[in-house]
């Protein structure tokens, strides 16, 4: 088993000893996900760019930050999870896939979509 499995088994073991199965479907868990993923945007969303390097470093906004970027793995994992997606492969395909999208000779310092490049 790796990180993810052991997590996902958690995670279905939270859920079943709270009878929330029957909650998380795969639209229920995707828009939870969505959620989170803006709360963790709110925490950074009037800082500049310097008051987020400095203020994620330690304090009370990392602490905040980093329950936001748990509450987003968690219900991706479950999400994953629930679908039968192993988020590691997945993840790892996507990447093979985008080396090859986004050759670094063409993409190299530009944000320019693959099929523009």
């Amino acid at each position: 088993m790796n990180e993810f499995e052991d997590l996902a088994a958690r995670l279905r073991a939270f859920a079943a000893a709270r009878d929330w199965e029957q909650f998380h479907t795969p639209k229920n868990l995707a828009m939870a996900l969505a959620g989170e993923a803006g709360e963790l945007v709110a925490e950074l969303q009037w800082l500049t760019e310097e008051q987020i390097r400095e203020q994620v470093g330690g304090g009370e906004l990392r602490q905040r930050v980093s329950d936001e970027v748990a509450d987003v793995l968690l219900y991706l994992v479950r999400f994953a999870d629930v679908c039968g997606i192993d988020p590691l492969r997945a993840a790892l395909d996507k990447i093979d896939r985008n080396e090859e999208r986004y050759p670094a000779a063409l993409a190299k310092g530009s944000a320019t979509k693959y099929d523009q490049l």
